[in-house]
């Protein structure tokens, strides 16, 4: 089941996505909020009437670094023996269609395409075994990140947590397989990644496994899984589009910070 987060006259509501085709794609209104047993109302309305928010608004997006071997490399650093995590914080959220704002701090803005999980209830030392269980589903996500001062600063703080920073969308799939997906990120149309979930260093069961042995995960929070080698530089006025096989397209334009 595709779920999305979304706006209309004023009012936030979360909707089943039925359809295939984009132009014709309706949501099913949910009664009440997906994360715990909900109805669907029958209220349907096209997708187009809508306007499409971040599909959750984690209390918070911790997400790996480094966990494909050749985006590592890209980059000049070892491929790491245990996972390696940092913070986005939750005002770093947008959702499909809202604009990255070049962050007036930084000359060499970075896109990097991931697959983000969304965590479905409250867990603590989850052990690998019932991983799936605290999982609400997938989205896209892209890690955009201010590279220069990444290298300069020895914390990651501005560099990955810069407002507007990590677009996720365009809504979440309950439904899949995630370990083997194809991954790819467009920039004006134009292929800058494309990689495979099964290239993942540590899989999804050993990221939730690690962090949820030092805090809990919430309803709603978000785990970045890392990016595919092919990170490249961001321009005013280019537009960024993260596709992943089985969940759908995130599109984004980058635009000077007013």
């Amino acid at each position: 089941m595709r779920i999305a987060r979304f706006s209309i006259d004023g009012n936030v509501a979360f909707g089943a996505i039925e359809g295939e085709k984009q132009d014709e794609l309706v949501l099913d209104i949910i009664k009440g909020i997906p994360f715990a047993d909900f109805e669907l109302s029958g209220t349907k309305v096209p997708v187009g009437k809508v306007r499409l928010l971040p599909p959750v608004l984690p209390n918070k997006v911790v997400a790996f670094g480094r966990n494909y071997a050749e985006h590592a490399r890209e980059l000049g650093h070892e491929v790491p023996q245990a996972p390696f995590a940092f913070f986005k914080p939750s005002t770093s959220v947008i959702g499909p269609g809202d604009e990255i704002q070049y962050p007036s701090f930084s000359q060499e803005v970075h896109h990097e395409a991931e697959l983000a999980v969304v965590i479905g209830r409250m867990c603590r030392e989850v052990p690998r075994e019932r991983v799936k269980d605290v999982i609400f589903g997938y989205t896209c996500a892209n890690d955009i990140t201010a590279r220069d001062v990444q290298k300069r600063e020895k914390q990651w703080a501005r560099a990955k947590g810069f407002d507007t920073s990590c677009p996720l969308g365009p809504w979440v799939e309950t439904e899949l397989d995630a370990s083997d997906l194809t991954i790819q990120l467009t920039v004006n149309g134009q292929q800058r990644q494309l990689g495979r979930t099964s290239e993942m260093i540590h899989s999804i069961e050993d990221l939730i496994v690690n962090i949820s042995e030092a805090m809990t995960l919430l309803p709603g929070d978000v785990i970045l899984t890392g990016t595919p080698a092919g990170v490249g530089p961001l321009n005013v006025g280019d537009e960024v589009a993260v596709t992943i096989e089985g969940i759908g397209t995130l599109t984004n334009k980058v635009v000077k910070r007013g």
